[in-house]
C-alpha cells in the first residue's frame, strides 16, 4: 500500500555541464534520467550543476518540463567534487572562481523561481589559516544570499559532516549564519550528515522543519536507496508536519549500480511511509 506524500518529491541528476554524474545522483544523462523518474512517478529533481547561469534556464526547463517534471532546486556541489573550487582556497584566484560559478547558480536558479544549495563548496580550513578563511566563507556566503534574492531565488544552506567541510557541521550552526545573513534563506537538511554529526535525525527535522526548504534523504549507514519498512521513515515525515515543513524531498544516496531500481526502491519507501499520515 503506497500514499501520495504532501510535499513534492525530487531525485538528485546532473545538468548537462557535469563532467560526470554526480555519485549520489542519477546515473544517466538529464534528458534519460528526468523520462525515466516521470515514468516512476516522482514530482521534480534537483540539478546538480557546476558552471551554469540565467542564461541556461531555457533548456534546462525544456529538458526537465518536456520529460513532465519540474526543477524543484539548483544545487552546487559540483562545483567543488568536480573542480575542486571552494570558498575558502588559499588562491584568491580560486575562490574569485568558485564565487563566480556559484553566482550564476544563483542567477540560474533566480530565472527559475527556485532556491540554489550550497554545501561542499565553503570549503576545508589549513592549519593557521582557520580565522582568515572563516571570514572568507562568511563573505562569499552573504554575497550569495544577496545574489539569489536579488534575482528571484533564495539561499539554502547545508549543515555538512566534518569529512566534507571544516564549518556548519549542526543545524544549530547553520542557522546562526542564517540570522547573520539578513536576507531569505533556510536550511537542507541531509539525513547522512546529520547521523555522522551523531545528530538524531527525526529530532533535528522537528525542531527545525519551520527553518527548513529540503530534506535529503538516504539509509542510515550505507547512504544508499531507502527501504520498505525503514522505521525512521515514518517518523521523519510525521516530524516534517508536526514542525510546519514547507519544502520538498529529495533523494540524494548512492545507485547501487543502477539507478531507476534505486529511485523506484526509494519512492516506493517513501509512498509507503506516507501512509501513516493519513
Amino acid at each position: 500500500m503506497t500514499a501520495r506524500l504532501p510535499w513534492p518529491l525530487a531525485y538528485t541528476v546532473s545538468g548537462d555541464d557535469c563532467r560526470t554524474p554526480v555519485p549520489l545522483g542519477f546515473g544517466a544523462p538529464l534528458a534519460e534520467a528526468v523520462r525515466q523518474l516521470a515514468e516512476l512517478g516522482y514530482d521534480g529533481v534537483e540539478v546538480q550543476v557546476r558552471e551554469v547561469t540565467a542564461r541556461d534556464a531555457d533548456a534546462l526547463v525544456r529538458t526537465v518540463e518536456g520529460g513532465r517534471l519540474a526543477v524543484l532546486g539548483i544545487g552546487t556541489g559540483p562545483v567543488a567534487l568536480q573542480d575542486g573550487l571552494t570558498l575558502t582556497d588559499p588562491s584568491a584566484d580560486v575562490r574569485r572562481h568558485a564565487l563566480d560559478r556559484l553566482l550564476g547558480a544563483a542567477r540560474l536558479a533566480g530565472a527559475l523561481g527556485v532556491p540554489v544549495t550550497l554545501g561542499q563548496t565553503r570549503g576545508t580550513f589549513l592549519p593557521g589559516l582557520e580565522d582568515v578563511q572563516r571570514a572568507w566563507a562568511e563573505r562569499g556566503v552573504q554575497r550569495l544570499a544577496e545574489e539569489a534574492v536579488a534575482h528571484g531565488s533564495s539561499l539554502l544552506l547545508e549543515p555538512q559532516s566534518r569529512s566534507n567541510t571544516s564549518l556548519w557541521h549542526t543545524p544549530d550552526e547553520a542557522v546562526t549564519v542564517l540570522r547573520s545573513l539578513k536576507t531569505d534563506a533556510r536550511l537542507v537538511l541531509d539525513t547522512h550528515h546529520l547521523e555522522a554529526e551523531g545528530i538524531e535525525p527525526v529530532q533535528a527535522v522537528t525542531e527545525f522543519a519551520d527553518v527548513t526548504g529540503c530534506l535529503q534523504l538516504a539509509a542510515p549507514v550505507t547512504r544508499g536507496p531507502l527501504a520498505i519498512g525503514d522505521p525512521r521513515l515514518p517518523a521523519l515525515l510525521h516530524g516534517l508536519r508536526q514542525g510546519g515543513f514547507a519544502g520538498w524531498l529529495t533523494l540524494e544516496h548512492t545507485q547501487d549500480g543502477d539507478s531507476r531500481k534505486a529511485a523506484a526502491r526509494s519512492w516506493t519507501a517513501l509512498t509507503d511511509a506516507a501512509t501513516t499520515l493519513t
